[in-house]
């Protein structure tokens, strides 16, 4: 199966540094990743942590990665290249992955930009290696998550707006309205809001703590819109 997954992740990834869309979402990332890192990081006379920045990417990335996500099959079913696809030796599980391998290599690449952030954090207030490992741990996992949220959202239609607006009402509910309303309820139903809020899950990582039930939660979220994601293909192809 590898041999086919790997030129589709190589397909994706090219195809995500050549989208306008993609340079656009990287920039407005690495701008206000920036602007929180100076406002709430590097200030005079408060500890110099990252903490805050990285919640504050993680709430970025729900708008981001969806956008970065609309194109990878609504583009596909909006051209007509999707039929190559579904008549070429591949499985639609082999295309969601190569999808969300090529996608995430290009998150990943992001990510990678922000080490300069840790590299002055480290230079001028000092910082933990093993708290900054787990932030980015943490976003890893949020990433790859929040891909296949995108990549499902993708798949329902060949419209790449309505597609980055599916990926980013789904992720809203997921962190935003989840965390209010675990806020406002009490009992059972805090408890369950609870283990759904994706925010909540990345605080441990971001505190500084590892916890397997978040791990076991954003790789069964991730396993879960993949997988959701290959049955949506299969339903299009008996159509």
């Amino acid at each position: 199966m590898m041999r086919n997954v790997v030129p589709l992740t190589q397909r994706e990834l090219a195809a995500s540094f050549l989208s306008p869309v993609a340079y656009i979402v990287a920039a407005i990332f690495l701008i206000t990743s920036g602007h929180f890192f100076l406002a709430d990081t590097l200030v005079a006379g408060r500890e110099a942590s990252l903490r805050t920045m990285f919640d504050s990417m993680a709430r970025i990335l729900v708008f981001a990665i969806p956008l970065l996500t609309m194109r990878a099959l609504a583009d596909e079913f909006a051209t007509g290249t999707i039929e190559t696809l579904m008549t070429a030796p591949v499985t639609d599980l082999e295309v969601v992955l190569g999808k969300f391998g090529g996608l995430f290599a290009f998150y990943v690449a992001l990510l990678l930009t922000t080490l300069l952030h840790v590299l002055l954090i480290t230079v001028y207030g000092g910082s933990e290696p093993g708290a900054v490992l787990l932030c980015y741990v943490g976003m890893l996992l949020l990433g790859a998550m929040f891909i296949a949220v995108g990549l499902f959202a993708s798949s329902l239609t060949k419209y790449q707006l309505l597609a980055a607006l599916g990926g980013i009402g789904i992720l809203s509910v997921l962190t935003f309205v989840v965390d209010q309303l675990a806020r406002w309820w009490g009992g059972t139903w805090r408890l369950v809001l609870g283990y759904v809020n994706v925010l909540g899950h990345f605080e441990d990582f971001s505190k500084g703590f590892l916890d397997s039930r978040s791990v076991i939660f954003f790789l069964s979220g991730t396993l879960l819109f993949l997988f959701l994601s290959v049955k949506v293909l299969e339903s299009r192809r008996w159509r």
